[in-house]
């Protein structure tokens, strides 16, 4: 592994990102301007990942299904030795005998890679079944880590007992987590985690761009049309986040990716472009105050905003 790579380890060698790329947004122009409002070609998410090795944050996340597909075979055209990939399998329907193992194939084609990082089980279903299947991976050394992704924290808890009895950790948690959804945080998941040293992933740090105020002249998109109306209703946290942000010369959106990793978080980002991954690497650079982070919290709760946040993969989970 690249020397860089190596200095962000613990002692134990377990990979420590202060933050992640987030590649839900990687697709073709037509996913991109249909559902993000605008394109971005690959030539300009080359420029983001060599920032993102750079700043120190070559870290990026994908699944099969993002971009519409079209995800994670950019990630492997793109991202070289000297950088992270996290990938995920997603069970769906009745569990059947090799499921996951043919998936990976099909992953490491994609990513022109003879291993994966990072491999989380997705959601809950046929947790004990899936997990066998990760951890014999594991022993063969193509996957380097476990995770597991959408589980709460009795869900955690048997996955860990499970990799446990074949002497493998649990690397991590990849859970839903913002300054307007802190549900596992009040459930006791997180502190779990840090109890136990594993690391937890929050994705939809900034909410589809909840978290970003509006601009007069931006794009429409799937995203921020379903979200305009509480976007409104945001404006006092957004100039709570904005008093906070002059003191760290923090712009709004990065007050909020902020907040998660001075939570003792990983934050995952969607960057496509260079400015991003350098606002990123900014963002978590800094570290505000309990008093800043109670301000921030306050303000969130008195928007009165709710979304549809940490169960919203639920439907997906099968009832036993």
């Amino acid at each position: 592994m690249d020397g860089a790579l190596r200095e962000m380890r613990s002692e134990d060698g377990v990979l420590v990102p202060k933050a992640v790329i987030g590649t839900n947004a990687w697709g073709d122009a037509l996913y991109g301007k249909m559902v993000r409002g605008s394109y971005v070609t690959e030539d300009v998410m080359l420029e983001a990942v060599k920032t993102a090795v750079r700043v120190g944050i070559p870290f990026f996340d994908t699944a099969r299904d993002y971009g519409l597909g079209k995800g994670q075979p950019i990630v492997g055209r793109l991202c070289g030795d000297d950088t992270v990939v996290s990938a995920k399998y997603t069970p769906m329907g009745k569990y059947k005998q090799g499921q996951v193992r043919a998936s990976f194939e099909k992953d490491l084609l994609d990513f022109q890679r003879s291993c994966v990082d990072i491999y989380w089980l997705h959601l809950p279903n046929a947790i004990e079944e899936n997990l066998s299947e990760m951890i014999d991976l594991y022993r063969e050394g193509r996957i380097g880590n476990i995770g597991v992704s959408n589980f709460n924290l009795k869900e955690c808890r048997q996955a860990k007992v499970i990799l446990d009895k074949a002497g493998v950790p649990l690397y991590g948690v990849q859970n839903h987590y913002s300054l307007l959804d802190r549900k596992w945080e009040k459930d006791g998941l997180t502190s779990w985690c840090k109890e136990n040293g594993i690391s937890f992933w929050a994705w939809a740090v900034l909410e589809e761009g909840m978290l970003v105020p509006p601009k007069k002249d931006e794009k429409n998109s799937i995203m921020k049309l379903m979200f305009a109306r509480k976007r409104r209703k945001l404006y006092p946290l957004y100039k709570t986040m904005q008093e906070i942000g002059r003191k760290h010369r923090l712009k709004i959106p990065q007050v909020a990716m902020c907040y998660v990793s001075s939570k003792g978080f990983v934050p995952i980002c969607g960057c496509r472009k260079p400015y991003q991954v350098e606002e990123l690497a900014a963002a978590v650079s800094e570290k505000l105050s309990d008093e800043e982070i109670r301000l921030l919290e306050d303000a969130a709760d008195a928007t009165g905003v709710k979304i549809l946040g940490a169960d919203m993969f639920r439907f997906a989970v099968k009832k036993k």
